[in-house]
């Protein structure tokens, strides 16, 4: 690691961290949109690191500032991971399996930017009762 040489630097430095830092936010104010992966002994075995950096990358690629990415612990089904949850206020949670670096750039992609669904990958939706 090179030494900071001026303050500038480190300003710039304190800058993208602040960026990263806000991404990985638990803030859950009103318009935040939450991504939740899990990385339990079992996610992070089947990717899960990778997955969640591929998302934070594609976040930040995107300038995309109203999300928050962290991570969970184990959601039960083993076999179906990587896993992420997306939470969008007051809309119901969608949870995506088998989510690897590709898929979950693609979350960003459509789901976040465009609110389109990637059906084929969508391991659980909760619906509310009522249709609008």
């Amino acid at each position: 690691m090179s030494k900071i040489k001026s303050l500038d630097e480190l300003m710039k430095i304190r800058e993208e961290a602040e960026k990263s830092f806000n991404l990985r936010s638990t803030s859950e104010s009103e318009d935040r949109v939450q991504i939740r992966v899990g990385m339990a002994t079992c996610g992070i075995a089947s990717g899960a690191r990778e997955t969640m950096n591929a998302i934070v990358d594609e976040l930040e690629k995107e300038n995309i500032t109203n999300v928050s990415v962290t991570q969970t612990g184990c959601m039960g089904f083993c076999e179906e991971e990587p896993i992420v949850e997306v939470l969008f206020p007051d809309k119901p949670s969608v949870v995506y399996s088998l989510v690897d670096e590709e898929r979950g750039r693609e979350i960003i992609q459509k789901h976040i930017k465009q609110g389109i669904l990637l059906e084929n990958a969508i391991m659980n939706k909760s619906f509310n009762t009522a249709r609008e």
